[in-house]
């Protein structure tokens, strides 16, 4: 969930994506990220080293990839280990209470009107964080696989002379390993509906995006082929530092670079679609899936940049669905947006943002949107680095939003017409008594309206969906199109009612 624009440094990322070693039909793209970065010398053999001397397995010092800097304190080894320094998913976060959100803008505190701009009220935004672009570096982005390579030829220089060693204390007892031969390695095929299978027809379709303001910030995130038009689907904080005259651009992993421009962007979904200028004519756009019938344990594949990382390939399976979250990069003047996610496992970092999520055949199910993250702060900001609880738009939703800003620029909400509260009451999403901005809590004429709701009453579900809270509602609302007919159920005065409601419309995100 995340802009990537969220608090923590991050090490520097190479500035050109690696290429796969299994891509097929790619080409090199460009020179070593890490090859103007000295290197440290490979460790002399010890003369009078006994033959079981050498460095154990494990033991060689890596930087590490996320986190705190290496150099900081060591952790605490005692046990039992110290309890989080946040509550876990769930308990004790805050709904981002008093933040407004009213149709046509933000207003009066404790407003939620269903068809309106969220606006989030603080830091501590509900549910989890943007999964972030990976923040753009001011320098050179070689740094971190510098670092890796230097500490890998450190360890290969401990292991080659434990090997030399070995080999001339053993010279006479003949070698009893057995290496396959060069044929036979090239004939390895990866049968269909393998990682490595998907990965590879998957991967040619997906791009690194970067963007990057007038005043020269910004971040990297990630987007994959809608269709052969050069259209490419992605996340809109991952967009958001482009527009007003920004820069963007969109790499494949074969190294080819191509500059685009932003189609439509919507705040709210944290959908945007932007189009590669002169696209080349052998896109192959990702197959998209069916998000309603995914089912609790089916395997994920994850594609993105994580930490500015591009082409990488990460692996889980469907948590939970209709997970409702609210994401936002934790700022005070952030908009949030809401969404009745797919839960899932698989690893995702800053920078996979707007990445597809795979299911075991290839078929796009969602877009890789949040993550919940346990770094101090706040539930839900900071930036760290994934603990298994990432958060995908589902893509039957996406699909529609892409297709609404292809045709016309700008996003369609549905709606209901009447501003409920984001305060966490688990107990349902109350219409306020005050709308936002000071307007009618109820729309006059509106959806909600003609379906006879009123002031104070406290909406428990939405068809079959159970409401806990306003930004659940909205997220199941968002699920729907607008002229669609839904069952209301909704207490008032302690009685239990239903009303049947057919959802209006709102168009841009103002």
């Amino acid at each position: 969930m995340s802009t990537e624009n969220e608090g923590n440094e991050v090490p520097q990322a190479p500035s050109a994506p690696p290429v796969p070693m299994a891509s097929p039909a790619t080409s090199p793209q460009g020179s070593n990220p890490g090859g103007n970065e000295s290197t440290a010398p490979l460790p002399p053999v010890p003369q009078d080293a006994p033959a079981t001397a050498g460095s154990q397995p494990g033991q060689a010092s890596t930087p590490h990839t996320s986190g705190p800097s290496a150099s900081g304190p060591a952790p605490d080894g005692s046990w039992p280990p110290p309890p989080p320094a946040n509550p876990p998913y769930g308990e004790g976060a805050a709904y981002g209470g008093g933040a407004p959100y009213g149709d046509g803008g933000a207003g009066a505190d404790g407003g939620f009107g269903a068809g309106g701009a969220a606006g989030m009220g603080g830091a501590d935004g509900w549910g989890a964080s943007y999964q972030q672009p990976a923040p753009k570096p001011r320098s050179g982005r070689g740094g971190l696989v510098a670092a890796v390579l230097v500490a890998a030829l450190v360890a290969g220089g401990l292991g080659g002379g434990l090997g030399y060693t070995l080999a001339k204390d053993n010279d006479s007892s003949g070698s009893t390993t057995v290496s396959a031969s060069d044929g036979s390695a090239a004939q390895v095929r990866r049968a269909p509906g393998t990682i490595a299978n998907v990965a590879a027809k998957a991967l040619p379709s997906t791009v690194t995006i970067e963007a990057e303001s007038t005043n020269g910030e910004g971040g990297t995130g990630t987007g994959f082929v809608f269709d052969t038009q050069g259209h490419i689907v992605t996340n809109n904080h991952v967009v958001a530092d482009a527009l007003d005259g920004g820069k963007l651009t969109a790499t494949f992993p074969n190294g080819r670079k191509y500059d685009a421009e932003v189609v439509g962007h919507a705040q709210g979904y944290d959908v945007a679609v932007i189009k590669l200028k002169n696209p080349p004519t052998d896109l192959k756009p990702l197959a998209l899936g069916d998000s309603d019938k995914v089912a609790v344990g089916d395997e994920t594949i994850a594609i993105g940049a994580p930490f500015g990382l591009s082409n990488t390939v990460t692996t889980g399976i469907i948590s939970a669905k209709n997970r409702p979250v609210a994401s936002s990069d934790g700022s005070s003047t952030s908009k949030a947006s809401y969404m009745s996610a797919l839960q899932t496992d698989a690893s995702i970092n800053p920078g996979n943002s707007g990445g597809p999520l795979l299911d075991a055949s290839g078929a796009v199910i969602g877009i890789n949107s949040a993550i919940q993250s346990t770094s101090s702060g706040g539930f839900g900001s900071g930036q760290s680095g994934s603990i298994g609880l990432g958060f995908a738009i589902p893509i039957n939703q996406a699909k529609y939003v892409a297709q609404q800003l292809i045709k016309t620029g700008k996003p369609v909400y549905a709606k209901i017409g009447a501003s409920v509260s984001l305060e966490d009451s688990t107990g349902g999403a109350k219409i306020t008594d005050q709308g936002a901005a000071g307007s009618a809590p109820v729309e006059s004429g509106g959806p909600a309206d003609k379906a006879g709701l009123k002031p104070g009453d406290v909406i428990t579900k939405l068809d079959d969906m159970v409401i806990d809270s306003g930004p659940t509602l909205i997220g199941d609302i968002w699920t729907h199109k607008p002229g669609d007919k839904v069952t209301i159920t909704y207490k008032r005065g302690g009685q239990e009612h239903t009303t049947e409601l057919t959802l209006g419309s709102r168009a841009g995100d103002n």
